[in-house]
Parts: C-alpha cells; structure tokens; sequence
C-alpha cells in the first residue's frame, strides 16, 4: 500500500524514528525550558549532561552490574547531585547578571566534560543492550514495532507531563514560579527560596541524564552524542517559546514528526528543516509559538 506514492512500510518507518527524536527532543528542551524560565540560566551543559547520563547507564552495567532499570533511577540522581553542585558553586554567582555569563560558563562546561570523556573513551561509540524484558517487536501490518522504541516513546511522553502537571498545577510548581518571580516574598512566607533554585536546577539537570539512559541502547553511547543533539534542542526551545514548559514538550514532538516525514519526501533538507522553521518563526512572531513577548 502506498500514501502519496510513497510505501506505507517507509513512511510508518520514518514517522516513528521522527517520533521517537522528537521524544528526545521534547524531554531534552524541556529541562532547558525549566532551567531558563525558573532561573534565567541559558544551560549549554545540557547536552553534555545527556551525555553523560547515558555514560553512567553505562559504566553502571558494565563495571557494577546495574541494570537498565536501577540506572533509570541512578544515573538522574548521580548527574541531577551534580548539576547541585554546579548551581551551588558556580551559577548561583551569576543570576543577577547578563545571561550571557552563565551561557560561557555553561558552555566552557560542555567542552571541559565533553573532553574528558573523549580522552577516556575515545569517540567511537559504546553499545548498550535493550533491556531483556523490551526485546523484540509487534507487526503492526503496515510496519514492524520495537518494542524498546516504544517504550522510549511512552516513557518520555510520561515524564514530560507528569511535570508539566508539577510546575503548573501543584502547590510545589506555583512556589517555584513565585520563587522565580517575587524571591523576597515568597522567602517572607517562610520558603527557602535558594533550596528551591537548587532543587528545579538539578531537576532539569536530572531530566537529561534521564533522557541519556533512554538513548542508550537506541544510539551509541558516545562522548560527542550530546553535542550532535544539543543545537537542534535549543532551536527546538526558541521555536516553542524560550521557557514555555508545555511549548517545548509540543514543539519537541511536532519538530520530530516533521523531521521524519522531510526525510520521507525531501531527504536533503531533513538535517536543516528544524532550522528553517527557526528563522520563520523568528521573523513572524519572536517570542515563540507559545512564548510570551
């Protein structure tokens, strides 16, 4: 069967590799939207925190015997501890000044993590293996399923608005805008504002080493898998609005799906469609498609 003369088995093929980057993509510019619209930190280590979060999946399989499982809540913790220490020792120094600050700095942290990774594992890539419980596939008729690819799809869905519904419904997430806002007052009513900042940092933080351990067994686990992905997430946060939290988890998925069928009908634009949508964005309406001028 063909859909515009194109065969059914292609087009479902790349629409699932484009859903399954957007899923990356989302969950990836979704730690960026929170870090920027809670703390006004551009965080350029993001894709070195990926990075990194797929290494200790990793390191913890091969040199410790921790499964896929356990890293999915050890390698959050491990990178979201030093995501802490970061903001603790270094970006807290920098909130009242000009974003760029903390863009050099975090973008000086990108290349120093990235460089010691690179001269301990060199750049060719590690493999991970799917998890036993997520092996095989469904035959869906027009296309062939894997599993762990569609795991990747509903893990990531999850995360993403479990915390939206956080920080826009909850109690917690209307004192972490408050927080962001209004310090002195919210600190007035007996919160401490500092922890909270410390707090939403490392859980940005978290959600990319999250996403790394998602990635693992889907791309090779490489000391450069971060950078190669980074530019496109940020391009992903300008179009959706720079810290809309449920404009990035949208223009995540959409910009996937979009990727994934450019490939289909006009692969020689797929690596710059996502950037192409950047600049017309830009020109019609500079605050994002969900932003706020």
């Amino acid at each position: 069967m063909e859909i515009f003369g194109v065969p059914s088995a292609l087009l479902g093929s790349q629409l699932l590799v484009g859903l399954i980057n957007g899923s990356f993509y989302a969950i990836l510019s979704l730690g960026l939207a929170i870090i920027f619209g809670l703390l006004n930190i551009i965080n350029f280590t993001h894709g070195a925190q990926y990075m990194m979060g797929a290494f200790v999946a990793w390191i913890a399989l091969n040199k410790l015997g921790i499964n896929y499982w356990v890293a999915l809540l050890f390698a959050p913790i491990v990178i979201g501890a030093l995501g802490v220490l970061i903001e603790r020792t270094m970006l807290r120094k920098l909130y009242k000044l000009d974003h760029l600050y903390g863009l050099l700095l975090t973008f000086g942290l990108a290349l120093i993590f990235e460089g010691i990774f690179r001269d301990q594992y060199g750049i060719s890539g590690q493999s991970y293996p799917v998890p036993e419980l997520l092996q095989g596939g469904v035959n869906l008729g027009f296309m062939f399923l894997p599993i762990y690819r569609g795991w990747v799809v509903v893990a990531a869905l999850t995360v993403c608005f479990a915390t939206w519904f956080v920080i826009e419904k909850t109690k917690l997430g209307a004192y972490l805008r408050a927080g962001t806002e209004n310090a002195q007052m919210v600190q007035a009513l007996g919160i401490n504002v500092p922890l909270l900042i410390t707090f939403t940092y490392g859980f940005g933080v978290a959600l990319a080493a999250f996403a790394g351990v998602l990635a693992a067994p889907v791309y090779q686990v490489s000391p450069l898998m971060g950078s190669n992905l980074i530019i496109v997430v940020f391009a992903v946060v300008v179009i959706g609005g720079m810290g809309s939290i449920m404009g990035s988890i949208l223009t995540g998925l959409g910009l996937g799906l979009i990727e994934g069928l450019t490939r289909v009908f006009y692969p020689e634009a797929s690596a710059v469609v996502v950037f192409v949508i950047m600049v017309i964005v830009l020109l019609v309406r500079p605050a994002g498609l969900f932003g706020k001028a």
